[in-house]
């Protein structure tokens, strides 16, 4: 008798066992682990151009596709740099939001924002970080970088220090103008040079829109005529390319004429 009631009590025991071990299977696979977000098609920049760059006091255009398992809690963007210079006119720019719009609220959403970019941004290289993270508290980060510009750019610019009076300066430099060059304004003088015998007070202000209005690139390439009855002295120059909207570079400078 205790023979059969041992015998019964191990096959108890034994089915027990297996009903948990079957428990146990059907609760994980009731509650899989749900995998991080992914993040694909990350795109910023200018829309539709290769390259991932941007101009100031225009937008920056940010998408990406997201696949989640589970429902997106928020999606953050911030953008910064710690080598643009702030020059003069300019302020420092940095950019950070966390999007918790119903449309992202989702599994599966598709980003897509525009984020405006000051007319003030310093110019330059800018780091982009793109968190994605669901309700489970899983988060997927994707980074990048992109080149913030100018709308209108003055390079490789090449002037005279000196000249003799009676003799031309010689300046030249290249134009980039993403809206079209409206025109170029070349401003010469000084302040307080004395006027002696023979000589004559001179400043020369000149604006050249001829073979540059509306090109997007062109190189400036002038001689400019220092009367012979100039007085001697430190003269500034200031050189400005406007484009189309009214954005403007500007180049500022110093030259002696000597006699």
């Amino acid at each position: 008798m205790k023979t059969t009631m041992k015998k019964l009590n191990i096959k108890f025991l034994a089915m027990a066992f297996f009903m948990a071990l079957t428990l146990q299977s059907c609760s994980e696979d009731d509650d899989p682990i749900l995998n991080a977000p992914i993040i694909s098609g990350f795109e910023y920049g200018i829309h539709g151009e290769e390259g991932h760059k941007a101009y100031r006091g225009k937008d920056l255009h940010l998408e990406a596709e997201i696949t989640a398992e589970a429902t997106v809690k928020s999606i953050s963007v911030s953008i910064h740099s710690h080598e643009a210079e702030v020059g003069e006119g300019e302020v420092e720019w940095d950019f950070e939001q966390t999007f918790t719009d119903v449309k992202y609220l989702v599994i599966n959403p598709t980003f897509h924002e525009h984020i405006d970019i000051p007319a003030t941004a310093p110019a330059g290289e800018y780091h982009v970080e793109f968190v994605v993270t669901d309700e489970l508290g899983n988060t997927t980060e994707i980074e990048g970088h992109v080149d913030i510009l100018s709308q209108v750019a003055i390079s490789d610019f090449e002037m005279d220090e000196t000249v003799v009076r009676g003799n031309d300066i010689h300046a030249e430099f290249m134009i980039a103008a993403v809206n079209g060059i409206h025109n170029i304004t070349v401003n010469i003088h000084a302040h307080g040079l004395t006027v002696g015998a023979g000589e004559e007070e001179w400043h020369f202000d000149q604006v050249y829109e001829d073979g540059f209005h509306e090109l997007t690139e062109a190189e400036f390439h002038k001689h400019i005529d220092v009367p012979a009855t100039a007085p001697a002295g430190e003269y500034h120059v200031q050189i400005t390319v406007k484009d189309e909207d009214g954005n403007t570079a500007v180049y500022d400078g110093h030259i002696d004429v000597t006699k």
